[in-house]
């Protein structure tokens, strides 16, 4: 009987081996085939395993896919059928992006990383901006035609952002990881909440004790739990916490009930893109912030999954980043780039595959097509998305820290980096712009009144962050690096 592929990591005590001796009694043959390790990344897992693993990720992920278009949308004037469609186009773009990218091809596009792609909420507010600058049926076109270009700026510009891995030592990719579980905190909480100040219920006990549960149920497995139920533990508490909710009157079934059975996106439904020099200008310092986010978040997972993330990998990546949107703006999309939430997810379950991920995206192009079904999963409520979440965006801070362990603390640069670094990081969580349930500006953020391009880097945690820690990084560890090394040798010449 063959030996089992060994996994990535030895077991205690023992240490890796590539091939196998005598086994079990039998003499081994002169020409025996070697028993090579498979990297968990990519383990092909059985059907059975594969299915409700990949369904943790979209249920991680659905509301922050649908999230911009639902938002986008009524900015942009459609009715509720076109914005069937662009809720449509954004989940079939998000699911071929992540296909692309778990899959890849050849050594053009595609990671080869459990990484999840799809339409960022980053842009939400440049699009919004766009949108009010325009009128009628020019809204949607112009915000459209600015993304298109957005995705030809980032496959100009991908390969260069490989060239700068040598400026993420761990100290970075730390901080950087780090940032991504913090600074997202905020989200679940606000899912916890109710998800929006405009909803009835928001921030009422019941919401905050559903969350509770879920996060309780979901602990509590992982503590009780082994195998393969402890992997899926996190999709187990959203259903149990989901079933929780329908005494409660917690569970809206409107979606699902009004929901068309079939879509198709087409490309250019909603008009020809246009130009337009502002806007283009907007989303290309959008995808900038993305192109850092979405190349912490590679960092993030390769360190995760314990296959060191290089500038090649990096270069595909953010390449099916910019396929992604060109294409996307085609049929409706946003800008894509990585999902923090499935960072989580991997890191939490510890299931490091990228084909189930690449099934995940093979669901999330069905629920595309098939919008009845995508409805089905919105029936999470978002309380026990917020009790999940907690979960999910701590673990991903974890992982940051497990970097930061690898460095030496006792270092003063080294320090000064972290501290400063984080602490940029953590101002736009300390100081945003506070809003009433009707829209109004209440309390002005840190950067409120900033320009808009400064706004949205400044305004995100994690590329100010992600920028403070490769600027500090230079300056202590590169600039004048010679000369202090050699002021070095000669003091212990002396």
């Amino acid at each position: 009987m063959p030996a089992q592929p060994r996994s990535h990591d030895p077991q205690p005590g023992k240490s890796p081996e590539i091939g196998q001796g005598k086994e079990d009694g039998q003499a081994e043959e002169n020409n025996s085939h070697l028993d090579i390790a498979v990297h968990p990344v990519d383990e092909r897992l059985s059907f059975r395993k594969m299915v409700p693993a990949a369904l943790q990720h979209i249920a991680a992920m659905y509301a922050g896919v649908v999230a911009p278009p639902l938002i986008v949308g009524p900015a942009c004037g459609l009715n509720a059928r076109d914005e069937t469609f662009l809720i449509a186009a954004s989940l079939l773009i998000a699911g071929a992006a992540t296909l692309l990218q778990t899959l890849g091809v050849k050594n053009l596009v595609g990671n080869r990383l459990p990484f999840v792609n799809a339409a960022s909420s980053a842009g939400i507010g440049p699009m919004l901006a766009i949108a009010e600058q325009n009128h009628g049926a020019h809204r949607l076109p112009s915000i459209l035609g600015a993304v298109m270009i957005a995705g030809v700026f980032c496959l100009l510009v991908g390969p260069f952002f490989g060239r700068l891995m040598r400026f993420f030592p761990h100290q970075v990719i730390g901080v950087v990881i780090t940032l991504i579980g913090v600074t997202l905190m905020p989200v679940p909480v606000e899912w916890a909440r109710g998800g929006s100040a405009s909803v009835p219920g928001f921030n009422s006990p019941s919401n905050l004790a559903l969350a509770a549960f879920t996060l309780i149920v979901i602990v509590t497995m992982q503590r009780f739990f082994t195998g393969f139920l402890k992997q899926i533990a996190l999709l187990l508490g959203m259903v149990i916490g989901t079933l929780a909710a329908i005494p409660l009157g917690k569970v809206d079934t409107h979606s699902f009930t009004t929901a068309a059975t079939f879509a198709l996106p087409t490309p250019f439904r909603f008009g020809t893109p246009e130009f337009q020099p502002a806007a283009i200008v907007s989303m290309i310092i959008v995808m900038l912030v993305l192109m850092t986010e979405s190349s912490a978040g590679m960092l993030a997972i390769g360190e995760i999954c314990d296959r060191p993330v290089d500038r090649a990998t990096i270069t595909r990546g953010l390449r099916t980043d910019g396929v992604a949107t060109f294409l996307g703006s085609m049929f409706g999309s946003c800008a894509t780039s990585a999902f923090a939430q499935n960072v989580g997810v991997v890191s939490l379950t510890r299931v490091r595959s990228r084909y189930v991920v690449a099934m995940a995206g093979a669901v999330l192009v069905t629920l595309g097509l098939f919008p009845k079904l995508g409805a089905a999963v919105s029936l999470v409520p978002m309380p026990v998305l917020g009790g999940a979440g907690i979960v999910l965006f701590g673990t991903i801070a974890v992982s940051g820290i497990r970097a930061l362990v690898k460095i030496n603390l006792d270092d003063a640069p080294n320090i000064v980096i972290i501290a400063v670094s984080l602490a940029v990081g953590v101002i736009p969580l300390a100081a945003p712009d506070v809003y009433d349930a009707q829209g109004h500006l209440v309390t002005p953020g840190i950067y409120h009144d900033f320009p808009s391009w400064a706004q949205t880097i400044l305004g995100s945690g994690i590329s100010s962050g992600a920028l403070t820690a490769v600027a500090l990084n230079l300056l202590f560890h590169h600039v004048g690096a010679r000369r202090r090394r050699s002021l070095e040798q000669a003091a212990l010449l002396r």
